[in-house]
């Protein structure tokens, strides 16, 4: 699983490490919201709809973000664009530890929106470069990897300060933490280089419309229902779960705990296992394993009256096979632009399936007062999870087309 790390180069190196460090502390930030969500409710006096249209406003930025993020990553250079959204998003994290009104949460949480979108289009881009093709599933699957460290960092803050301190004062300090990212724009400015590109890659007329050109739209459509797939199947399940655990399954602080804790690990097993499947499956056919996998699980999960310990036990499978899907997304829409649009496909792609799966957190919220909240999860995840099986489908099977100014009219 890890002997493509020995065969790489010391500078392959140092890009992978700070990619690590940046996608880790990208969930860190991201994935507090979803554990504050009850002490949020409470402090703002907050319906479900309304904390569901925070996560929907928050991924909406995102995916604006991100499509910026790519074309800022396509001018500027990889390496600059990664400093600057790390930057963004960690200070707009701390600001909004100093939220007093719902409306102040959900700017600040739409400005960390726009970080957090970017920060992945210019990372992904960066690594798809930066390593060899040989070994560069497994390494942005190990990337992706770092989703589960900085969930499982998110987890431990957010069970060490709600057990120390009240629900107000503990959602607080787990946002003003969300400024540790920025210690890392340091780290990279110092020791990441810029991946080499071919002189021809960047013509002077390529602009954030051309993944839309002729040669480009297939490619683009049928990743941005990838994208959508992928991340609403994630985002229904995940931003939701802690408040169903402890609120339909009556799970302690400590007991919601130990259920994400499962998932987490297993998640990130699975993405250091789908790096590698995605080397030696091919792309579309590792992700329709984990699609199928996902909905079989999200049914038994969710929509299964089960026992709190066959709950337990399933985590584990379900955290591991909804991790190989985002795990695979970078390699399979690298592969799908020219060097000259990459980044700029890549951000789109998955962010603008972001946009679209924005409106499933708050569709969650809606339809869990009619079906309860387990249903709402499960039936949104599983809708999610078939669009992916759609888009694997319809992907092109050859690879992407040189850049050249037909490409791109």
């Amino acid at each position: 699983m890890f002997r493509w790390y020995r065969e790489i180069g010391p500078a392959e190196r140092r890009t992978f490490w700070s990619c690590l460090g940046g996608w880790s502390l990208d969930a860190l930030d991201v994935q507090m919201f979803s554990l504050a969500i009850p002490a949020l409710i409470a402090t703002f006096g907050l319906s479900r709809t309304d904390a569901g249209l925070i996560g929907a406003v928050t991924l909406v930025e995102a995916a604006l973000g991100g499509w910026i993020g790519g074309v800022l990553a396509d001018r500027i250079g990889r390496v600059r664009a990664l400093q600057i959204t790390v930057l963004w998003f960690a200070v707009s994290t701390f600001l909004a530890a100093f939220s007093q009104t719902f409306a102040q949460l959900l700017v600040l949480k739409a400005v960390q929106g726009l970080g957090f979108g970017a920060e992945w289009a210019a990372g992904a881009v960066l690594m798809a470069e930066a390593i060899r093709p040989a070994h560069r599933g497994r390494a942005l699957g190990a990337v992706q990897s770092g989703w589960a460290l900085g969930w499982g960092a998110a987890l431990l803050l957010s069970t060490a300060a709600f057990s120390a301190l009240g629900p107000e004062a503990a959602w607080r300090v787990l946002f003003a933490c969300g400024l540790a990212p920025a210690l890392l724009v340091l780290v990279i400015r110092r020791t990441v280089p810029e991946p080499p590109r071919p002189r021809e890659a960047v013509p002077a007329r390529t602009g954030p419309l051309a993944i839309f050109s002729p040669a480009m739209r297939r490619a683009t459509v049928t990743g941005t229902l990838l994208g959508l797939g992928a991340h609403g199947g994630f985002h229904a399940l995940f931003t939701w779960l802690p408040t169903y655990l402890s609120a339909e399954r009556e799970a302690s602080v400590l007991g919601t705990g130990l259920y994400l804790a499962i998932i987490i690990a297993s998640f990130g097993l699975g993405c250091l296992v789908a790096g590698g499947l995605v080397d030696r499956l091919g792309r579309r056919r590792t992700v329709a394993l984990y699609a199928a996998g996902c909905m079989g699980l999200v049914v038994l999960y969710l929509l299964v009256p089960v026992s709190g310990t066959a709950l337990l036990l399933l985590g584990a499978p379900l955290g591991f096979c909804t991790a190989g899907i985002p795990a695979s997304l970078a390699a399979l829409f690298s592969e799908l632009f020219p060097t000259g649009l990459r980044g700029t496909g890549m951000g789109f792609c998955y962010n603008a399936g972001r946009l679209a799966s924005a409106l499933l957190p708050l569709g969650v919220g809606l339809l869990s007062e009619i079906l309860g909240l387990g249903p709402a999860i499960g039936l949104s995840a599983l809708s999610a999870y078939g669009l992916v099986l759609l888009a694997v489908a319809l992907l092109p099977d050859a690879p992407s087309p040189p850049l050249t100014p037909e490409t791109i009219r």
